[in-house]
């Protein structure tokens, strides 16, 4: 219906500065747009395809499921193995934030789940880091802190026991 109009190869860094810009802005839908003008030009622009991510979950919130399923189709364009570790550390970790947002029943019992798959992977990512990059310690962290801060509602699922109503 409206045919997109490409970019200039001379135009990317610069769009790239502004597709950040736009993440710090909380304008994801904007940074994602130019990731995928960017993406179109350069299939294998990897920091067009992790600010693509990124942008991505920022909009969790919203849809976290449709968010989840479109920022996993990144991951594949990720040529290092620890970067996809650690960047589908980040989207575990950011659904664990939706559902916690989201603030339906038992959102902290599928939280949980969320943010200890997310340190899974952020301990995979750290057995592949470069040396001097602790990202996916800072992460894990972060988790661990958000798991032991709020009990009262992010918790492992409990077993409720079922008695069948005889009326």
């Amino acid at each position: 219906m409206f045919p997109l109009k490409p970019i200039s190869r001379e135009s990317i860094p610069a769009a790239l500065e502004k597709a950040e810009r736009y993440r710090l802005l909380a304008e994801p839908t904007a940074a994602e747009s130019i990731c995928l003008d960017v993406l179109a030009l350069e299939p294998d622009n990897q920091q067009a395809a992790i600010t693509l991510l990124l942008a991505i979950t920022d909009q969790f919130p919203d849809a976290p499921a449709e968010g989840e399923r479109r920022a996993r189709e990144v991951l594949p364009r990720l040529r290092d193995e620890y970067k996809r570790a650690y960047y589908e550390g980040i989207i575990y970790e950011r659904r664990a934030k939706a559902q916690l947002h989201r603030g339906a029943p038992g959102a902290g019992e599928i939280a949980y789940d969320w943010f200890r798959k997310a340190m899974t992977l952020y301990e995979r990512a750290e057995t592949l880091r470069p040396p001097g990059n602790d990202e996916a310690i800072l992460r894990w962290n972060t988790c661990a802190r958000m798991l032991e801060r709020d009990t009262d509602h992010v918790h492992p699922p409990v077993e409720r026991d079922y008695e069948p109503s005889l009326e």
